[in-house]
């Protein structure tokens, strides 16, 4: 890896938007004599190393190129593979027209930059959860799929699984009458992450492209590699990290596409002396989206694991008119014992979400895609508004408000926030609840209704050059 100098690879960087809109390898050269579909990983350290995996095992499939900002994962990824291509910068990656998909598992802030970029150097482009960091971003995710009519893949892996599925088409059989809540849960340990002091980057890492779109700023070790998930100018918090595949569950059961409404609250609680940490997302959140005849229940909680009356949970529960459906059981109304579930037929395309998404690649069959662009976008829209409403937030007393819901489900999951958080120390006579205003949503505009304010988070200040256009 000695050839790979921060020179070499920053050589030539900046790039013209032109340049960017490079002709694609012809496809009748990539399904011809023996050829493989070419992929290149960009963000290779987490969960880049599946994307890695997955596509190493497909017949017809080869990784060719990797990419990643930060050297030492560079050379880590690429010895099991010397005839790999390895970039530090994607702009020179996305130069390389032997490269056919782009699979992006990067920080949530560039995965839409990439999918655009991608799309208009004539690749396919599979890209993880969420495919955005805000909600104009999604949207032109979207367009540039379509308008340079590539294939686009979401890293929501449940829509290529038969058991969310056949939650859908439950819903939709209306054996159980009508949908009154469709609730997703993402409880898994989020725990304080301390502080990190300000230094310089390491030789290794090209922390300025690492930034990317976000605001220029220092670098800690609270953000590289991980941690960065807890801050706004990069993550999106657990509702937009493991919460998003339950909110896309939850949002294909119902049936909707993006709400009339949303209102969220919680805050960021941590154990210790001061309860306080370096985040800035909240830990703890309830967000509610009103689909009109019926509505999401969204429930983000941190703080579980440690204790055994909180314990992890990642699920989706139905709540319908006769009864709930829970885990694999059928909770009539006003009974405690559970029965099996009513057996409905669902189909989704085979090879789960990497196969599918090659198989799409090679039949130029967007519709046979199990996790569309399309659907990418807005069920990480909804993870967004349910933050944007808690950005506006302001304190309350730390007990249930007597003006979110007279929902019972609702209710459920207010109480359960707060015993939650009580039970890990806070001391809900000092402690504060951070309860966000109802903001009204137009789905067609994607623009909230009356609240400028709030229409600013749908988009961000980009850092140029690397600035996601208004025209793709």
């Amino acid at each position: 890896m000695k050839h790979l100098t921060r020179r070499s690879f920053l050589k030539g960087a900046a790039l013209s938007a032109t340049a960017l809109h490079l002709s694609p390898r012809s496809w009748s050269q990539v399904i011809g004599a023996n050829d493989d579909v070419r992929v290149a990983v960009v963000g290779i350290n987490g969960r880049g190393g599946s994307h890695i995996s997955e596509f190493g095992r497909m017949k017809g499939v080869r990784v060719a190129a990797l990419c990643d900002v930060d050297l030492n994962v560079l050379e880590r990824r690429g010895k099991s593979s010397e005839s790999v291509q390895k970039y530090q910068d994607v702009r020179k990656l996305l130069e390389n027209k032997e490269i056919d998909v782009v699979s992006v598992a990067t920080t949530n802030h560039w995965h839409s930059l990439i999918t655009i970029w991608a799309c208009q150097a004539g690749k396919d482009v599979y890209v993880e959860k969420p495919c955005s960091h805000n909600v104009f971003e999604g949207r032109k995710c979207v367009e540039a799929a379509r308008k340079y009519n590539r294939i686009v893949q979401h890293g929501t892996q449940s829509r290529s699984g038969g058991g969310s599925a056949r939650l859908a088409a439950l819903v939709k059989s209306g054996k159980y009458g009508k949908l009154l809540v469709s609730k997703g849960y993402c409880c898994k340990p989020r725990w304080s992450i301390g502080y990190r002091p300000i230094e310089d980057p390491p030789a290794n890492l090209d922390f300025d492209i690492w930034l990317g779109p976000a605001p220029k700023q220092p670098f800690h070790r609270n953000l590289v590699h991980y941690n960065w998930h807890w801050f706004w100018d990069f993550g999106n918090g657990d509702i937009g990290n493991q919460g998003v595949h339950e909110i896309d569950i939850a949002r294909w059961a119902l049936g909707g596409t993006l709400p009339r409404s949303v209102i969220s609250l919680g805050g960021r609680y941590v154990d210790g002396p001061d309860f306080k940490d370096q985040g800035q997302t909240p830990n703890q959140l309830v967000s509610l989206y009103d689909f009109g005849d019926t509505l999401l229940l969204f429930e983000t909680r941190g703080l579980v694991g440690k204790l055994k009356e909180f314990p992890n949970m990642v699920t989706n529960e139905l709540y319908f008119e006769a009864g709930a459906v829970k885990g694999n059981r059928f909770y009539p109304k006003g009974k405690s014992e559970g029965e099996p579930i009513v057996r409905v037929e669902a189909e989704v395309h085979p090879g789960g979400n990497f196969g599918n998404f090659i198989n799409c690649v090679r039949s130029r069959k967007r519709e046979e895609l199990n996790a569309d662009i399309l659907q990418g976008h807005l069920s990480s829209a909804l993870c967004h508004l349910g933050n944007i409403s808690y950005r506006f937030a302001k304190t309350r007393p730390f007990e249930k408000p007597t003006d979110f819901s007279d929902n019972s489900v609702v209710g459920d999951s207010i109480m359960t926030l707060l015993e939650n958080t009580k039970a890990i120390g806070v001391d809900p006579a000092k402690a504060t609840l951070w309860v966000g205003p109802k903001l009204e949503f137009d789905p067609a505009q994607e623009k909230f209704i009356g609240h400028p304010e709030a229409d600013k988070f749908l988009t961000r200040d980009y850092r140029a050059p690397y600035i996601v256009p208004e025209k793709v």
